[in-house]
């Protein structure tokens, strides 16, 4: 056996050997043998432990030269969260700035003896417990496991129960609940065309959820945009651990109690973190319409015309980068999109209370000397990303700061002059580059990937008729803090999946214009450019909600912008995958406004031009009744793909029909729930296990979900099948179509619906074109009673635009003993009225109905063969209420 000294030495000669290498490639025992620390000059002070951390023996210089001393800081910020950093001693290390990620304030009269959990440590060699007060559970262990901190390797490990339930750790494609046994997350920002299993993407959230049936739901966020590599490994009974392998930075780690009874608090404790979910718009959350290969100005017209007369609600209508001029962003092509007949096309939307959005890229083209104002406008500013030697830092996409970025939002989506945009899409923000690592010559690489590529038509008249029915100031920049640092190659190397991490995106040793390197804010890079487009969309329509929908994320964006899952395929794998991807944002993370890649996309890699795959009429059909459910919606594919917009197909347009009547009419429960998760950051959707946490049948399950908290949506998910066995925890559920109890069956074109007993669900008549219609129609109540008779609801609304509303209405039903009670606060005038009420699960019909005040006796009929009672009501939505039936 060898002794620890020999393991250490082993590690420290395999690192000066390989170099670059992965944990995996260095003997595991040596790293656990590695010392650790000791624990000294501890301080306690209230709610705040501060500590010294030192050497515990001869280093293991593993990845790089252990730290001697560490400063370890310990607060209770919250009776639910304790906050835990552990920083070099005597060097400033990178961290996450605050300008990117604010942090939440902490509660300076917290006592630790009050807390829900609890932090305990053992001083040599250190180690600390994160345990629950009430039963002293485990949560967070590093016990027996060797913490090693080098300048660009960071190593901490916990122990887990066998076969843990852990959901999280970033976007990704594996399922739900991911593997305990053997699952590898390395949170690396990159274009990742297909959305391959097993690999890194666009988003980087370094939170995970743990849930044990009987001990509750915590939560675990390690705040760094550096890079790093998550393991979790389980080999037999209580061997289960994961590990975090971080590249840079430091620990920062928030560790949440979450709850003993219910999942969906420690999504809530989380949003305090990170920030609840942003309110948008109400018009965004009905149908948006998109592709890349839109030829030019007709072709986008004509699509709206055919929506209009397949009599299919279009609420946005969308165009991808086809637009600009020789792919510059801020630029429009003029021949093939005249400003002058796109205006037309944008104001004719605006008549018909419908939208209209564009595609904003990142990357501005290195132009110098040609005129294009964009690029001018930037070199002037000094805000370019520029290389170590000053150069400005180069790559190959299609051809920063806040006035920069402002400025040129209000020139070019100017209404007068520019294009009058209610919203913005980004994409390649990752940042993306076609420029293979080492990218020694990006300009010739733009060649030889024929960038960008050439218009394959004559542009249009334009005159042709459309809408036709047819098939700062310098800053000086520096790296102090990485001074002996391989940024391009460190030495421990995270699995990133494009290979280096360089390697098709910007290079890592870029310097950005407030002095911060590439290494550190890479994963920073595409949530900092949302959320600078959310300002600029705030700056030139003063006032209004914004729509920003942002394809690279970090913790925290969803506070400001929405979020599209990136470029998968049409393949039912893809489309049964998104359900996972859906959880995982807005059911986890507080990025609540989440769709994937739109619905039933067919993406197209832009350097290759890959095919994306053609849809059939059938996975159309089932993505656009699955899309429906999606917090937002959309229709998107890619140019060298057939076209897939809901009216090229009888079925599809008939399933697109039927779902989003059925979205439609619950419009404004979504926008509640999005209400709702502003103000605390309850989830939008939920997984069943949050709704059933001691059901271990639900743990696993990723195909089926709720929309909401009520409203459970099981999809048929395999081709060519037209029903599904769906699994329905123990207690009450009605078909939301028959409202009669439920049928395990979905034939075509309809997606099974189920309402959870306990709910009163305020819906919206049927029928509308546009949400604008929407919202001047009727309500009607339907009554869900749980086993025990009761249901209860809320209901909000207000203008749905104004970012600071001066009246909204809000209201809670509840039901109980054949009274449906309905109060709350109308300073909104909603303008319609509850048109009628049905009660469900009505077991003998009654001899009268009562509304009050002012209406008595009122009109009502009773179904006996699925105990549904309907009462006809007519009460203006501007005060209290009663229903009661005997």
């Amino acid at each position: 056996m060898l002794s620890t000294h020999r393991l250490r030495r082993i590690a420290s000669v395999l690192f000066s050997l390989l170099g670059n290498v992965r944990a995996e490639q260095v003997d595991p025992a040596a790293l656990e043998a590695c010392p650790g620390y000791n624990v000294t000059n501890i301080n306690v002070e209230g709610a705040t432990l501060t500590a010294r951390l030192t050497l515990a023996g001869p280093p293991c210089n593993v990845f790089g030269n252990d730290l001697k001393d560490l400063d370890l800081a310990v607060v209770y910020e919250t009776e639910t969260r304790i906050h835990l950093k552990i920083t070099d001693a005597f060097s400033t290390r990178y961290e996450v700035p605050e300008s990117a990620f604010p942090r939440p304030a902490a509660n300076a009269d917290v006592c630790p003896h009050e807390a829900q959990i609890l932090f305990t440590y053992t001083a040599a060699p250190f180690s600390f417990n994160i345990s629950r007060a009430g039963t002293g559970e485990v949560l967070f262990t590093t016990a027996q496991h060797a913490l090693i901190f080098e300048p660009q390797y960071l190593r901490l490990k916990t122990a887990l129960p066998p076969a843990a339930n852990i959901y999280g750790l970033g976007e990704h494609t594996e399922p739900f609940r991911l593997n305990a046994t053997n699952t590898n997350r390395t949170l690396w920002s990159r274009d990742a065309f297909g959305i391959p299993r097993g690999t890194n993407l666009y988003g980087n959230h370094p939170v995970y959820f743990e849930h044990r049936p009987h001990g509750g739901t915590h939560a675990v966020f390690l705040l760094s945009s550096n890079g790093m590599d998550v393991k979790i490994r389980g080999g037999g009974e209580g061997a289960t651990t994961l590990e975090y392998n971080v590249i840079g930075g430091v620990f920062d780690f928030y560790f949440l109690a979450g709850s003993e009874t219910d999942p969906s608090e420690v999504a809530r404790q989380y949003a305090q973190i990170v920030g609840t979910p942003a309110e948008v718009p109400y018009w965004s959350f009905g149908l948006h319409q998109c592709r890349y290969g839109y030829q030019n100005y007709i072709d986008v017209a004509d699509v709206v015309k055919n929506y209009s007369d397949a009599g299919i609600p279009l609420e946005t209508m969308w165009t991808d980068i086809d637009y600009m001029f020789k792919r510059r962003v801020f630029t429009m092509d003029s021949d093939y999109f005249p400003p002058a007949r796109m205006r037309e096309i944008i104001d004719d939307l605006h008549e018909r209370d419908q939208r209209y959005v564009l595609m904003i890229d990142p990357a501005v083209g290195f132009l110098p000397g040609e005129g294009y104002g964009p690029y001018d406008r930037g070199t002037q500013l000094d805000l370019w990303l520029q290389n170590p030697n000053g150069s400005a830092s180069l790559g190959v996409v299609w051809p920063g700061m806040f006035l920069y970025w402002t400025g040129e939002f209000e020139s070019f989506f100017d209404p007068g002059t520019g294009f009058d945009i209610d919203g913005a899409w980004i994409d390649m923000n990752d940042p993306a580059s076609f420029c293979e690592y080492p990218c020694d010559d990006p300009f010739a690489q733009a060649i030889a990937n024929n960038l960008p590529p050439p218009r394959t038509s004559p542009p249009p008249d334009p005159n042709a008729p459309i809408f036709r029915s047819a098939s700062a100031k310098h800053v000086k920049r520096g790296t102090p803090s990485h001074a002996d640092d391989d940024l391009l190659n460190p030495p421990y190397a995270i699995d990133n999946a494009a290979g280096a991490l360089s390697s098709r995106t910007v290079y890592t040793n870029a310097i950005h214009a407030n002095g911060l390197v590439e290494y550190d804010a890479h994963n920073l890079y595409g949530t900092m450019m949302s959320v600078m487009t959310h300002e600029a969309m705030l700056a030139r329509r003063p006032g209004l909600r914004t729509l920003v929908i942002t394809r690279s994320t970090f913790a925290g964006a969803g506070h400001k912008v929405g979020k599209w899952l990136g470029d998968n395929l049409s393949r039912w794998e893809h489309y049964r995958m998104s359900i996972a991807g859906m959880l995982g944002m807005a059911g986890l993370t507080s990025a609540a406004l989440v769709s994937t890649c739109a619905h039933h996309v067919l993406a197209v890699s832009r350097t290759l031009r890959t095919l994306g795959e053609n849809t059939t009429e059938t996975l159309c059909a089932r993505w656009a009744m699955l899309g429906a459910f999606y917090p937002f919606m959309r229709n998107h594919n890619s140019d060298v793909s057939i076209s897939q917009e809901f009216y090229r197909w009888p079925l599809v347009t008939q399933a697109a029909k039927n779902a989003l009547e059925t979205r439609y009419r619950l419009l404004d429960y979504l926008y509640t729930a999005f209400h709702k998760a502003s103000l605390d950051g309850s989830p939008v959707l939920n997984p069943l296990w949050f709704k059933y946490p001691t059901d271990a049948s639900t743990f696993d399950i990723d195909l089926q979900f709720f929309f909401g908290d009520s409203i459970l949506v099981s999809p048929v998910t395999e081709e060519n099948a037209t029903t599904v066995t769906i699994y329905l925890p123990k207690d009450r559920f009605y078909d939301f179509t028959t409202l009669s109890p439920v049928e395990e069956t979905s034939t075509l074109p309809t997606i099974p619906l189920h309402i959870r007993g306990g709910t009163v669900l305020p819906l919206r008549a049927a029928g509308a074109m546009t949400t604008t219609e929407l919202r001047a129609t009727d309500f009607q109540f339907v009554v869900a009673p749980d086993v025990s008779g009761k249901a209860e609801g809320t209901l909000y609304v207000d203008d749905g635009v104004s970012v600071v509303q001066e009246k909204s209405t809000s209201v809670k039903m509840g039901f109980a003993e054949g009274e449906l009670c309905v109060d709350g606060s109308f300073a909104f005038d909603v303008g319609v009225k509850i048109a009628s009420v049905v009660f469900l699960g009505v077991e003998t019909a009654p001899t009268v109905v009562t509304v009050s005040p002012g209406k008595g006796d009122v009109p009502f009929s009773y179904e006996a063969a699925s105990n549904v009672l309907r009462v006809q009501v007519d009460i203006p939505f501007a005060y209290d209420f009663k229903v009661a039936f005997h």
